[in-house]
């Protein structure tokens, strides 16, 4: 796979300032009852915050290390994380592509699920080599709950994986960057293991 890794030239990067809130939004439904996320059930239920990602954990769905590719990264907190992982902590993902695919491949329904939101950060797209990607935030609060994000699959835009579902907070905000670098809009209900298996295997 022919994904370039952190340490591209960014003197030739394209930075894009992005706005961060001020449009609110309903929550999304969950999809197929799984990734749990804290816009669904009752108002008193809590759901684990993000954490931050260690750049040299190893993702827990493919095995590749977080910190050496850019763009969207993953977590997930399950109730009874060692149920899942022998680990007591969440499953932390190299891309949201992974991070779907875990769910899918697994019984145990997360609590939560978060994916880099590009609408929280000031991200970077860089076009200095063979392939177009979008830099890598690892932080807790560059991370948003799925089923409150807008993905945008398919784009020129390359992740860690190849192919990506860039999720942004911001709906006006995935529009633009379709606008910019093609692809396609999906809410977080219109996932599917079928849509994440064909950008995964490079057949869409």
């Amino acid at each position: 796979m022919n994904v370039p890794t952190v340490g591209a030239d960014d003197d030739r990067r394209i930075t894009r300032r992005t706005v961060l809130g001020g449009v609110g939004a309903a929550s999304l439904a969950t999809l197929a009852g799984c990734f749990g996320g804290s816009g669904n059930g009752d108002a008193s239920e809590s759901v684990p915050d993000p954490i931050s990602i260690d750049e040299g954990k190893e993702c827990d769905q493919c095995g590749m290390i977080i910190g050496n590719y850019l763009g969207p990264a993953g977590q997930s907190h399950y109730e009874d994380p060692t149920a899942v992982l022998e680990e007591d902590r969440p499953a932390q993902f190299c891309s949201s592509l992974c991070t779907y695919m875990f769910t899918f491949n697994n019984e145990s329904e997360p609590q939560v699920s978060y994916l880099t939101d590009y609408s929280a950060v000031e991200y970077e797209v860089d076009t200095s080599t063979a392939q177009t990607t979008i830099s890598r935030h690892l932080e807790a609060d560059a991370f948003g709950d799925v089923t409150e994000l807008t993905m945008v699959a398919n784009s020129d835009v390359k992740g860690a994986m190849g192919e990506s579902l860039v999720p942004f907070s911001d709906a006006d905000q995935a529009n633009e960057f379709q606008s910019e670098y093609g692809g396609d809009i999906y809410e977080h209900n219109e996932i599917t293991q079928e849509l994440v298996s064909s950008m995964m295997s490079g057949g869409m």
